[in-house]
């Protein structure tokens, strides 16, 4: 009898264009030209060639292939051709500065970084390394992606093969490098399928950072199922909606304040959308309601680098009629409420710790992969709580608990409060330094209000203590380009009060 074999014996495309080469990839949605399945197996032989070439000269068991690329179409053939090549891919966010860039890539030590014609300068001032273009190279000692070497046979593949290594957007503290596994990306994809559905005709929109998991699983995912992937370069507002209509997309990731710039211009689905994943933050009710109103068939997801993206996702009744959840975690993932060590009863709050196929088996730094991890599995930081039906609501973070004059005040709760005002678009609670109380409560608000009018609400609304101390009003939140709103740059807009 044959033993059982671990699927995925190599890379996705391997599989996919065994099945169904026919079938479109691919398509760039600048030009409308697509790539088939048969078309991308050429492109990923030839990028794994390159990988191959160079990772051997750099190590014996595969190693890592920065890439300092923004959204693009041949970031499929980038990653599936490492997961041909045997190595595991490193995108690196190409808005950092290049000192952050250098330290990253520092710890990963890749025996390649691949760049484009906008990130070329930059990666060969940083890069200890080969670098390589998939652009026509213009600086000297930077030389094309594509090589005439023979491309490797398919990599043998195991569930625990680190595939990918991402960083956190490092919006509290410095990034930490996850590392993501084969079998992470596969199961999430898997489970993804079972809560969101899957046609052959289904097309996916990436408007959504690469280097991002939003913006990198919708290639996984289309490769498992053999659909296919949208790509547009960057999301602007009245270009999105037009790729939408015209290249027939059925789903979408977004932001909150993706979604909302789309409904302000006045978006209405067209037929072929059946999902709009929504994620990168808490999703305002009030935005959820604009959805069921306006036939936006939104899918409030929760979900992390940490878990190859998704953890509970509520489709479209849900969390219309469960204003707030996140809906039920997926397929194979356990979600367990925790506080003070033990399991919470449904309606309690505690951190939201996270178990099953999809976690990271840890961070590039040994110390915090130990101190992220206990009996019920990956601890995300994130407070949270469950009803009967096992439906989830995330409510803030752990760390975003603010202890002011002895009190403790729950950021999320305060910010939530905030965004029931007439006017308010989103607002952000922090603590900062305070002599008197410790740290006081400090909000930042976006939107067409005052700040006498943000407290004059949350004196009605909340304890006294929950009141913030300081408010500034402003004309957007920063963000990261995953979406979550940048706390540290927050806490910046106070700085000058201490």
């Amino acid at each position: 009898m044959r033993e059982p074999v671990d699927w995925p014996t190599r890379d996705l495309v391997s599989h996919r264009v065994a099945s169904t080469p026919e079938r479109t990839a691919v398509i760039d949605a600048a030009n409308g030209r697509a790539w088939s399945y048969r078309d991308l197996d050429e492109r990923v032989d030839a990028v794994a060639a390159r990988f191959a070439t160079e990772a051997d000269a750099e190590t014996v068991d595969g190693g890592r292939v920065a890439t300092l690329v923004d959204t693009r179409v041949g970031m499929a053939s980038l990653l599936f051709g490492a997961m041909r090549a045997g190595v595991s891919l490193v995108p690196l966010n190409v808005d950092l500065e290049a000192a952050s860039l250098a330290a990253q890539l520092d710890r990963v030590d890749p025996a390649l970084l691949v760049c484009e014609r906008g990130t070329e300068r930059t990666a060969a001032e940083i890069a200890d390394c080969p670098v390589a273009s998939v652009d026509t190279p213009q600086s000297e000692g930077v030389t094309p992606l594509d090589t005439d070497n023979t491309p490797p046979d398919p990599a043998p593949l195991a569930r625990d093969d680190e595939q990918v290594v991402l960083f956190t957007s490092g919006t509290t503290s410095d990034p930490k490098g996850v590392r993501l596994t084969v079998g992470n990306l596969v199961a999430s994809a898997t489970a993804s399928a079972f809560r969101l559905g899957v046609s052959p005709e289904d097309r996916w929109l990436v408007a959504l950072p690469t280097y991002h998991m939003g913006g990198l699983a919708p290639f996984v995912r289309a490769a498992l199922y053999g659909t296919t992937v949208v790509v547009q370069r960057s999301f602007e507002t009245g270009e999105t909606a037009t790729v939408l209509d015209e290249h027939d997309v059925t789903g979408v990731s977004l932001v909150p304040t993706m979604l909302s710039r789309l409904l302000d211009d006045g978006w209405e689905p067209p037929e072929s959308v059946r999902t709009v994943l929504l994620g990168g933050g808490p999703a305002d009710e009030r935005l959820v309601e604009r959805c069921r109103d306006r036939g936006v068939p939104v899918h409030p997801t929760y979900g992390m680098t940490e878990t190859a993206s998704q953890i509970a996702t509520a489709r479209p009744q849900t969390a219309f009629s469960h204003p707030g959840t996140v809906g039920q975690p997926l397929l194979f993932t356990d979600v367990t409420v925790v506080d003070g060590g033990e399991p919470s009863a449904p309606g309690e709050r505690g951190e939201l710790v996270v178990d099953g196929p999809t976690v990271t088996p840890g961070y590039l730094d040994e110390a915090r992969t130990g101190a992220a991890f206990g009996e019920f599995g990956f601890h995300t930081g994130d407070l949270g709580y469950r009803d009967e039906d096992g439906r989830l609501w995330v409510v803030g973070r752990a760390d975003d608990r603010i202890v002011t004059g002895g009190e403790t005040v729950v950021a999320g709760d305060v910010a939530a409060a905030i965004r029931t005002i007439d006017g308010v678009e989103d607002a952000a609670v922090v603590g900062v330094p305070d002599a008197e109380w410790g740290e006081r409560v400090a909000a930042v608000v976006a939107g067409e209000v005052t700040a006498a009018a943000v407290r004059s609400h949350c004196e009605a609304a909340l304890a006294a203590y929950e009141v913030p101390k300081t408010i500034r009003v402003v004309d957007a939140l920063t963000r990261t380009a995953s979406g979550t709103v940048d706390r540290d740059a927050a806490r910046r807009l106070f700085d000058a009060d201490e």
